[in-house]
């Protein structure tokens, strides 16, 4: 008798669930990318436009749902971290919230525990990960201090074109972070409940019935101690599922670990229920399984871990990489990185090479190295190091994609900008950079990385062949095929610049020392190699020619010395 009374006691939770998840589909609105849009005003801002909480709220907002059978209160909080304004691709890879937009989102916040709503809900375009913000612990820090706070949800990075289907992390804050696969190309939707203080969800593909999820025992890998008592699941005397069907649904039956199928009743709509007795499965991790068929035969069966002891699953290595990190700190690591790799070698072999002859005024002896790559790294990086018509305008050239404007141009239709890689000016508004670091990255290891080591390897070849020219003749094509990698990198590069005049037009692409000049670099320094004096490879001829000079001046050295020799 107790446990007939019970289940239907709890039917109130789902028809409160059911009713939200209506609502959220019909009023809530999920901010998205907001490419080449200025402002909130601006026609090309489709969500203040055409969606349905745009025109009431141009930023974050909250909406609340209140159960009508016991009052419970649902809060429903909107982060929006689209950039203002917002530029073309690919510079608003990454969101930003401002000091006022946080205090917006606390104030948000303090207005729910006001109305004192029982749960929150928080959703937004962007992940955790990718929300720059100027507070400690930037948006997660927010939504981690409330303990009403359940979980977050988001796209942007979806599945990262399909390499992390589930994309799901708990926050160390204690709430969940769930990434969704987009609608547009994977037509993929979330059914979210929340049973007695246990958030559940299934993400499930457009016409794929039936669907069923089951609620209690909740699946142990979303499990939240911080945020979720497991009591509940211990004290209750029912199994509780949800199963949805365009068509009506046939049979329900549950079964956990390799026990017999039971069946279960519905109470009302989408619910269904079956006894279970917790004490059986007070320790270890178990598994339940749920079997929906409808009335056309389609049949769907979801097995998930449950678990009364407190045990614990992990989520994958990606999806915590991915969703637990600061991607712009990472951004930044990678490109600082990379540029310590490019301009640190070649200074110091510099340094050192100036020093050495500057101290002791004789040549240096040729390093000693077994390892044919190692050696041949370190002979090519040296000689260049030596040559100023070709060491300068490397090192300078990274130098300046640090401190300097890749672009000037309209980086918003009609509104000039420019782009640094530590920030983007647009009018009198400023954005951080974020995104422009793995750009910047990209540039630095798909050309400048290749073209040091395309021009290091042939004026290393010219100093070879200036100290034993080749005896045999070269045909055509071996002299053509030595031009292969710097044709391929230049023809590359030509793309790169098609790709960034299609975003940002002509004049961006003219006044764009990161993309169109480098290119114009490239030319150059390919010309010096071959066309510059004999002498600019003197300095690298005392270490790595066997007479500690070129071939030119040892001639000249010995006609001195028979001269010498007649008188």
């Amino acid at each position: 008798m107790a446990a007939l009374q019970e289940a239907p006691r709890r039917v109130p939770s789902y028809r409160k669930n059911h009713v939200a998840g209506r609502k959220r589909q019909s009023r809530l609105s999920m901010y998205a990318d907001n490419f080449n849009v200025l402002d909130s005003k601006s026609k090309e801002n489709y969500y203040a436009n055409y969606s349905v909480q745009g025109g009431k709220h141009p930023r974050s907002y909250m909406h609340q749902v209140r159960h009508p059978a016991d009052s419970s209160l649902y809060s429903f909080i909107a982060v929006d971290a689209c950039l203002k304004p917002g530029p073309k691709r690919p510079f608003n890879f990454v969101g930003a919230l401002d000091q006022l937009e946080i205090d917006r989102l606390n104030g948000l916040m303090n207005q729910s525990r006001q109305s004192q709503a029982d749960y929150i809900v928080w959703f937004g375009h962007y992940p955790t990960s990718c929300i720059v913000a100027p507070n400690a612990g930037g948006v997660r820090a927010v939504i981690g201090k409330y303990e009403e706070s359940m979980t977050y949800l988001c796209g942007h990075f979806h599945t990262l074109g399909g390499t992390v289907p589930n994309m799901y992390s708990l926050q160390q804050a204690g709430f969940l972070e769930l990434e969704l696969a987009d609608w547009k190309d994977n037509r993929m939707y979330r059914l979210g409940v929340i049973d007695h203080g246990q958030f559940s969800f299934l993400d499930v593909g457009h016409r794929d019935w039936p669907v069923a999820l089951v609620t209690n025992p909740k699946n142990l890998q979303f499990a939240m101690p911080r945020k979720e008592n497991v009591q509940s699941i211990i004290d209750s005397t029912h199994i509780r599922a949800l199963a949805f069907s365009i068509v009506d649904i046939k049979s329900v039956k549950v079964r956990i670990n390799d026990e017999s199928w039971v069946e279960c009743r519905n109470v009302k709509g989408p619910l269904y229920v079956a006894e279970w007795n917790s004490s059986e499965y007070k320790t270890g991790i178990h598994h339940i399984q749920l079997q929906v068929v409808d009335s056309d035969g389609r049949e769907k069966i979801v097995t998930q871990p449950f678990s009364l002891d407190g045990s614990r699953l992990t989520f994958g290595i990606l999806p915590r990489i991915i969703l637990m990190s600061e991607v712009s700190r990472i951004f930044q690591i990678m490109f600082a990185t990379l540029f310590v790799m490019l301009v640190l070698p070649l200074c110091g072999l510099r340094i050192y090479h100036n020093t050495y002859h500057l101290i002791h005024g004789r040549s240096i002896s040729q390093p000693r190295i077994r390892i044919k790559l190692f050696r041949w790294w370190l002979r090519s990086h040296w000689i260049l190091s030596t040559v100023d018509r070709l060491f300068f305008p490397l090192v300078l050239y990274a130098i300046y994609l640090l401190v300097g404007p890749w672009t000037i141009g309209e980086i918003i239709d009609n509104h000039t900008g420019v782009i640094f890689a530590w920030g983007t000016f647009v009018g009198s508004s400023f954005l951080p950079g974020s995104f422009t670091y793995a750009y910047g990255f990209f540039q630095l290891l798909s050309f400048h990385l290749p073209l040091t080591l395309i021009v290091a390897h042939r004026v290393s070849r010219r100093l070879q062949l200036i100290e034993k020219p080749p005896r045999k003749f070269r045909n055509v094509l071996s002299k053509v095929w030595e031009h292969v990698p710097f044709i391929l990198l230049v023809s590359m590069q030509i793309s790169m610049i098609y790709f960034f005049w299609l975003a940002y037009g002509t004049v961006a692409t003219v006044l764009c020392p990161l993309r169109t000049w480098s290119l114009l670099l490239a030319i150059t320094l390919w010309y010096q190699v071959y066309k510059m004096p004999t002498e600019c490879l003197r300095s690298a001829a005392t270490v790595w020619c066997a007479h500690g000079c070129l071939v030119s001046e040892e001639k000249d050295e010995n006609r001195r010395s028979i001269h010498g020799d007649s008188k």
